[in-house]
Parts: C-alpha cells; structure tokens; sequence
C-alpha cells in the first residue's frame, strides 16, 4: 500500500517497481542454482562449508 502512494504520481517507474526491485549487497561467495521441489516447499543445496554462515536468497526470474 505505501509503495502505491510514493509512486502515484508516475505511471512508469510504479509500472517498473512491480516487477524488478535492486539489490545491493556485498559478501563473500556467490553460487547461482535452482531450486528443487521438496515436498511442499522448495530446497537449494549449498557447499557444506557454508553451514552455520548467514546466507541471503534472492529470486532472480
């Protein structure tokens, strides 16, 4: 609701916001994969060194 205010006034950057936001994040490893069905829900499997490390998932497509 609050994006919808900020961005009434032009049509084309709300248009460009619903579909596409930026990120910008810095870290140390990057692994690109696809997710796998498992159950009900989706998994990705990552290097066993990572255990216990903060990771951020983002969806790309």
């Amino acid at each position: 609701m609050e994006k919808e205010n900020i961005n009434k006034g032009n049509s084309a950057l709300s248009d460009y916001n619903a579909s596409k936001v930026k990120f910008e994040i810095y870290g140390e490893e990057m692994i690109e994969k696809n997710v796998k069905l498992s159950g009900n829900s989706g998994r990705v499997y990552l290097p066993p060194n990572w255990v216990g490390h903060n990771v951020k998932i983002i969806r790309i497509d």
